[in-house]
């Protein structure tokens, strides 16, 4: 057991989160958003994407590069029936992704099928938050975005892709819906970041050096990725017959759905340096799809096949040694019941950077891990 780790309640975590944001220039509406993107991914036990990015991805981009506006300008550049275009100049990613996932719900209802794409957007936060929105809504939920380059072509070692989540959510009969969230990369950037924190190194494998070697180091690999001297594999491993193709496949089917069908940046124009190696703005790219299940049957009926189909995948022979077996969404699900009453694990290296923001914003904050 970690002694250093400490469990604090989420209601302090998400109020220290808005006045963070608030602190910066984030106004309080938005505020809340991005603070609940957020805080929702750390009550799913996906710390990877929780209060642990909020210094190194939101924070510092605003505060120290300025290569991130704290201030929105959502403009809508071309609408169309069932569909539409954003332009999110730079702002607040998770204010972008939750507005344009309102957008496709709302074009679902009207016209079946909902799609809205987005350029000049910044990082949205875990993925799933915005399928989840469709769910809630009775929908099916589609989303995906494209990253800084990260992910090596098969054959290949340059990082060109990013990690390229593409994610669904779908609602069932059961107390938590199928949603299948993680990038099409073996392993995803924060992951690694998580592990740099935690003083870890990256099991062999998952990141290849120049000369295609495997990569360790968790703190060099975050810089060797920003400097293009390292790469993630594809789900499906570094070569054809371990199937790497396959990951390579679907994070170029996320890049051209986050890229072309909104003309924005691609692949090495996200890599957010300069020729003179300045921090510039990460102009990314998403796509939402949201589907009015009442358009195709009943969506009591839906939802009770699909639960079925998860019963029975559950249900199925287990192999020797293994004691269960999940489907998608679960494992948050439970979570969730383990987390609700302890609120989120926070290690050493996070407690210094909340410490750190709490301090150079003068908030009035105490934390359950500051010794009296």
């Amino acid at each position: 057991m970690n002694e250093d780790l400490a469990w604090v309640p989420f209601d302090l975590l998400e109020a220290f989160t808005v006045d963070v944001f608030k602190g910066v220039g984030v106004p309080e509406e938005d505020a809340r958003v991005c603070a609940d993107v957020l805080i929702t991914a750390d009550k799913r036990g996906i710390d990877s994407h929780g209060i642990g990015r909020l210094k190194l991805i939101y924070y510092d981009r605003i505060v120290k590069g300025g290569i991130q506006k704290p201030v929105t300008e959502f403009e809508v550049v071309r609408d169309c029936k069932g569909t539409a275009v954003v332009d999110g100049h730079n702002g607040m990613g998770m204010v972008i992704g939750k507005r344009c996932m309102q957008m496709a719900i709302d074009k679902a209802r009207e016209h079946g099928l909902g799609m809205v794409v987005a350029r000049n957007s910044t990082h949205y936060g875990f993925a799933a938050y915005y399928p989840l929105m469709a769910v809630a809504a009775g929908m099916i939920g589609l989303t995906g975005t494209n990253a800084r380059p990260s992910i090596a072509p098969t054959h290949g070692v340059d990082n060109m892709l990013g990690t390229n989540p593409l994610v669904f959510a779908m609602p069932t009969d059961e107390e938590f819906p199928f949603t299948n969230d993680y990038a099409t990369s073996v392993i995803q950037r924060g992951k690694i970041e998580q592990w740099a924190r935690e003083g870890k190194d990256c099991p062999e494998g998952l990141v290849i050096d120049r000369q295609g070697r495997s990569a360790t180091d968790s703190v060099q690999i975050l810089k060797d990725l920003v400097s293009g001297n390292a790469a993630l594999a594809p789900i499906g491993g570094l070569t054809e017959e371990t199937g790497g193709y396959k990951g390579y496949g679907f994070a170029t089917v996320v890049e051209i759905l986050s890229a072309a069908l909104s003309q924005g940046a691609f692949l090495k124009q996200l890599g957010g340096k300069d020729a003179e190696g300045h921090d510039i703005p990460i102009p990314l790219g998403h796509f939402f799809l949201a589907i009015d299940i009442g358009c195709f049957t009943d969506p009591a009926v839906f939802k009770k096949t699909t639960g079925d189909i998860l019963r029975a995948l559950r249900a199925s022979t287990k192999a020797p040694g293994r004691e269960r077996i999940y489907t998608c969404g679960e494992k948050e699900y439970l979570a969730w019941l383990e987390r609700k009453d302890k609120g989120a694990p926070v290690g050493a290296a996070l407690q210094r950077e909340l410490l750190t923001m709490r301090d150079e914003l003068g908030l009035p904050y105490t934390f359950p891990f500051e010794r009296s």
